[in-house]
Formats: structure tokens, sequence, C-alpha cells
């Protein structure tokens, strides 16, 4: 709808393809630290990720409105660093001192968005993927509120 109204009625719109906004109470992280918090194990088929603080995402999408235009400008946001599932698990462990179990193996697939443009226009996000990992291990383990919605990363098939 938005693409069409603005290839038809000039109306200026900026498309954000935001891949995973991270936060303590949701999100791929939430996932995966509860899973190593519980002794579940955490399947690595879907090897890889993007992510991003939510409040870095909001402070850019705002930024990104003056890109607004007709036709549209489509930009990726994320976090610049790929983060492997099987690594953030393991650090996870190590940070809650829990044994980690792995299930699967990784096929080579991913959620990741190249982040070129995102970066050259605003920087690197500011909070890195290694500080978010240190909040949601100590949310996680103190019993933080959790919004229950899982994201079900891991599922490649389309059916969550």
């Amino acid at each position: 709808m938005f693409d069409y109204f603005s290839h038809e009625k000039g109306e200026k719109i900026i498309q954000i393809r935001l891949y995973y906004a991270l936060e303590t109470r949701y999100g791929v992280l939430v996932d995966i630290a509860t899973k190593v918090f519980n002794n579940q194990p955490v399947d690595v088929t879907t090897g890889y990720f993007n992510g991003i603080w939510q409040g870095d995402a909001c402070e850019m999408i705002i930024r990104s409105l003056p890109l607004a235009s007709s036709p549209p400008e489509i930009l990726n946001l994320t976090g610049p660093e790929t983060a492997s599932v099987r690594q953030v698990a393991q650090k996870f462990g190590q940070l809650m001192q829990k044994k980690v179990t792995i299930e699967g193996t990784e096929n080579g697939l991913g959620y990741l968005a190249n982040t070129k443009k995102a970066q050259a226009l605003f920087g690197k996000p500011a909070v890195t993927m290694e500080k978010i990992i240190e909040w949601v291990a100590h949310w996680v383990q103190k019993g933080g509120e959790n919004i229950g919605k899982p994201t079900h990363f891991e599922t490649q098939d389309g059916k969550y």
C-alpha cells in the first residue's frame, strides 16, 4: 500500500527493513538466553543473525524520516555484527554459569542484512551486541519480565 501511494500519488515514504530489534524482554537473545538458563537445547540450524538495540533502532528510524522520497527509499536497519547462535549461546552459558546444550548443525542460513547504507548515514549503533548480551543475561538471571512471545528465529519453513 505504501509503495502504491508513493508511486501513484507521489507520497514520500521510507521503507525500513528492521532485522531483529533487541531488548531485555523480547527478541532472539531472550529466546537463546532463556533456553540456556532453563537448561534447554539451543537449535543452531539457523546459525546466524543480525540484531540492534531497540533504542538505537528507534533513534535511527527517527533520523531516517528526512530520507522519505517518491519513489520510496529502502533502508536495512540492524547492527553490523553477524552473530553466531552457537557462540551467543556459549556466551550466555559463560555469563550465567550454565552448561549449554546445542542441537542441530548450522546449515549456512541466517537472518542477515547488509547495513552499509545505514552505517554510512548514521554510523554504528551506540550499543554493541556484546553489551546487549550482557544486559539480557543479567535480566534473565534475575527473573526480569519477559513478554512471552518467542521469535521462532530457528524456523526456516515460515510456519511459526
